[in-house]
């Protein structure tokens, strides 16, 4: 691994065969775990290709197997491309079923009178994912950290497959740790963790505080990650994203100093602009900082908000509020604000050697305007009675119930990771 980084600059704007003995003991111990592990482990052989071929990277490097990988993609395959189908065996897993929901997130408990958003499946369009393996995952986990960075939408994801995984985990064998800006769930048996880290810029921000944030005046410190990177070193498998709290406008201020000066230099420059100055800082800091031969890198596009629904053609006053249908035009990618930053990482991404996989999960839940969290939640402050009056005043257009969307969005992040 290479040494650390210090900050960067400011941009523009500031590999003998092995004897038999030993393939005799390495096939005995796979007799041996086999039989240990019994139904677990034929389970995950099922699914193993003992003879991978080579995987395709998303980078200049071409061909090159990514580390857990376990097979490849169909040819021609793009699981991002596709529709959403009914499948009456969802949800995954039940809200009740899952003590780490937390009150944001879990909307029939704070009322939600349908469920007919758990009830969809993303299917690919010219190819079948694989199912989602709760056993598989953790055994590849074993004795290794998977770490989400990112924003509260990364944390959702978070909380999903932590969702998706608990089950097969004997209640005395698990638990989840909330300290400052990082939750940790563990697999004690597995001496497996999985864990969230609050960074919804990635760089050193004034909304770093996980509980409270600088909603309104938001300033990123230039090119400032290794405050956060260096609590991320070591993992094994790494998620970013962010994306949300950088809509603040065309302008954004970017401060080119530090947060301690008692005389601050900041400068407003164009919102695509620090993101993509964000975007570089995060590749090289991956680049000085991770192995790439053992760790894998995952970057998890926007996630969607529906807060007009004259995007749809709906009610011009309106938003995702009572929408219980999810869109079904196949051209729909709602509306033009984030497509400059899809534009942008697309840019970045292209020029990298680096081989990070992207999760585009923007345009698939473009559709699902039915699955937000809406009223459906615990509100931190009391509301007004001229809220109470008008639910689309403070209804939640960007969160989304779980289980639900998110957890396809882990399926799929499940078909990238093994096959790739």
């Amino acid at each position: 691994m290479k040494s650390p980084s210090s900050s960067p600059p400011p941009s523009s704007v500031f590999r003998k065969a092995r004897p038999p003995r030993r393939l005799f003991t390495f096939l005995a111990l796979i007799f041996f775990v086999t039989i240990l592990y019994g139904r677990d482990m034929s389970c995950i052989f099922s699914q193993l290709d003992l003879n991978p071929k080579q995987t395709d990277s998303i980078t200049k490097k071409g061909r090159e197997k990514l580390p857990f990988s376990i097979g490849e993609a169909e040819r021609g395959c793009d699981i991002f491309s596709g529709r959403w189908v009914r499948d009456e065996t969802r949800p995954l897993y039940e809200e009740d079923d899952c003590p780490y929901i937390p009150a944001q997130l879990a909307c029939q408990k704070y009322g939600r009178p349908d469920k007919d958003y758990q009830r969809w499946r993303w299917q690919p369009h010219n190819c079948s994912i694989p199912s989602f393996n709760a056993t598989l995952m953790l055994e590849s986990l074993r004795g290794k950290t998977m770490m989400f960075v990112g924003d509260s939408l990364n944390r959702g994801q978070f909380i999903s497959l932590v969702c998706l995984l608990h089950k097969v985990i004997p209640e005395h064998a698990k638990s989840m740790v909330l300290k400052d800006s990082k939750r940790t769930f563990i697999a004690k048996e597995y001496n497996a963790t999985i864990e969230y880290y609050w960074a919804p810029f990635l760089l050193e921000s004034n909304s770093d505080n996980a509980i409270v944030h600088r909603v309104t005046d938001r300033i990123v410190r230039n090119g400032s990650i290794d405050k956060h990177g260096q609590r991320w070193k070591g993992a094994d498998i790494i998620v970013f994203n962010t994306y949300l709290w950088w809509m603040a406008g065309e302008k954004f201020k970017i401060l080119r100093g530090s947060f301690d000066d008692k005389i601050k230099d900041i400068v407003k420059v164009p919102t695509v602009e620090a993101y993509s100055m964000a975007i570089r800082t995060m590749l090289r800091w991956i680049e000085q900082n991770v192995d790439l031969k053992k760790t894998r890198v995952f970057f998890s596009s926007m996630s969607p908000s529906h807060e007009k629904s004259k995007d749809w053609g709906g009610d011009p006053n309106g938003n995702c509020y009572n929408e219980t249908k999810m869109i079904e035009d196949p051209t729909y990618w709602g509306s033009n604000t984030w497509k400059n930053i899809m534009q942008a990482i697309g840019e970045l991404f292209s020029e990298t050697n680096i081989p990070i996989t992207f999760l585009n999960i923007t345009q698939l839940s473009n559709y699902r305007k039915d699955a937000h969290t809406t009223i459906y939640k615990k509100q931190w402050a009391p509301l007004t009675p001229e809220q109470i009056a008008n639910p689309i005043s403070y209804a939640d257009c960007v969160h989304w119930c779980l289980p639900g969307v998110q957890d396809n969005w882990n399926e799929l992040f499940f078909a990238k990771f093994f096959y790739p």
